[in-house]
């Protein structure tokens, strides 16, 4: 997949088949709108592009609002779109001065008269544009004037219910991770650094990697015990991950992430991992003392050890 952060980069594409969008945790529902692109470009001989912009632009038109979460930061977003047999990624850097462009102008200037688009496929309910007035009726309405064909994706049901990432990144912060999994089409991932805790864990036998650093937009789970893998080094390791606030400890009102890494003992202070999580243990609880703490983290682990022994996810 060739990447291009402005359109003087791109070249002549044969018969682009276009379809744009954020594309947040490149879902089920996107991986049929990509399924449906690969098809159509494979019809026509030409070569896929997916259409999407970097940064995000609540983060352009909204700059105190720090409300966005995503599912995936940009480089997990590129890593997923070449694993679904994207051919030409183009990251746009969105502006203010963008953002007043119609979406009739955004056609005719940039999909027709600088990409040359031959097919536009974009699902059901896609908006785009100032105000967001672009969408499935005027890409039909403008499709005859510009010599570009229209191809409508119809919504991506799981078990009756239509796949979104509202709806995914819904599951995730409630801790549903199993949905949040099964709409992903692979487990919900994020990476952070390791830094030093207080070592508590360490004192009752359940050493923990305490991780800092996440991208300021990255969505978690508000709070919990939950199954991950984690990869250290480029090695997968079982383990159990809280999310909260330790109130058995009385840390403050700081949320903390820590993730116990079983059979692993190294120092890895400094370093980047990455997160998969797997499933929902339980909620975060407060306990009467350390010993009450440790005897649960051992029910714990062990109920971790379940859940893997189980699942058949692949990472």
């Amino acid at each position: 997949m060739k990447v291009y952060y402005s359109l003087d980069d791109v070249p002549l594409i044969k018969n682009p088949v276009l379809t744009l969008g954020t594309f947040d945790g490149v879902h089920s529902g996107h991986q049929q709108i990509i399924d449906f692109l690969n098809k159509s470009a494979e019809r026509i001989n030409g070569e896929t592009v997916l259409f999407t912009f970097h940064p995000h632009p609540r983060i352009v038109l909204h700059p105190d609002d720090h409300n966005l979460e995503l599912i995936q930061d940009i480089d997990r977003r590129i890593e997923r779109l070449e694993e679904a047999g994207i051919d030409h990624l183009i990251l746009f850097p969105f502006s203010k001065e963008f953002s007043r462009m119609s979406a009739t102008e955004f056609v005719r200037d940039i999909l027709v008269n600088k990409l040359n688009v031959k097919l536009m496929t974009i699902g059901y309910n896609h908006h785009f544009g100032r105000n967001r007035e672009g969408n499935i009726k005027l890409l039909n309405e403008l499709g005859p004037i510009y010599d570009f064909e229209v191809q409508e994706i119809p919504a991506f049901r799981y078990d009756e219910i239509s796949v979104s990432s509202t709806k995914t990144r819904k599951a995730i912060k409630t801790g549903d991770i199993k949905t949040a999994n099964h709409y992903l089409g692979r487990p919900f991932r994020f990476k952070g650094k390791v830094v030093k805790g207080n070592q508590i864990g360490r004192e009752i036998g359940f050493p923990t990697a305490n991780l800092s650093g996440l991208a300021d937009t990255q969505i978690i789970p508000e709070s919990g015990v939950f199954a991950v893998k984690c990869k250290v080094s480029g090695t997968v390791y079982d383990g159990m991950m809280n999310i909260g606030f330790r109130p058995t400890i009385n840390s403050g009102s700081e949320k903390r992430i820590e993730i116990n890494i079983f059979d692993f003992d190294q120092e890895i202070y400094g370093e980047e991992i990455e997160v998969y999580l797997i499933d929902k243990v339980r909620d975060e609880k407060t306990f009467n003392g350390i010993e009450e703490l440790r005897e649960q983290l051992m029910k714990d682990e062990i109920s971790c050890k379940n859940i893997f022994g189980r699942s058949t996810v692949s990472l």
